[in-house]
């Protein structure tokens, strides 16, 4: 269950946790694919990361959407491509072997 590839350099470090937030870890350790607490910490620290990333991703995303100048060009770039848009919708509706013929 390793997050991260074994070939990564790692580092120690201690850190103090709540005794019943460590009990539960421990509990799902007992019954998970992680092999010990080291990896279930591993792994929970990387899926946190990527979650932090992605909320920061969409905070740039949401920025775009009162950006007058990016919906501008946004819209002109629609406009230029609907007629290709509807044209591979249009295929994509077909039957795949007359989509061919």
């Amino acid at each position: 269950m390793p997050a991260v590839s074994s070939s990564a350099k790692r580092v120690r470090t201690t850190v103090r946790l709540p005794r019943p937030l460590y009990d539960e870890a421990r509990k799902f350790v007992d019954c998970s694919p992680a092999e010990n607490i080291n990896d279930f910490f591993v792994t929970a620290i990387c899926n946190y990361v990527k979650m932090l990333r992605r909320k920061q991703i969409d905070a740039a995303f949401a920025g775009m959407a009162e950006d007058a100048d990016y919906l501008k060009e946004s819209k002109l770039i629609e406009e230029e491509f609907s007629p290709s848009d509807w044209e591979a919708f249009e295929i994509s509706e077909k039957d795949p072997v007359e989509a061919y013929r």
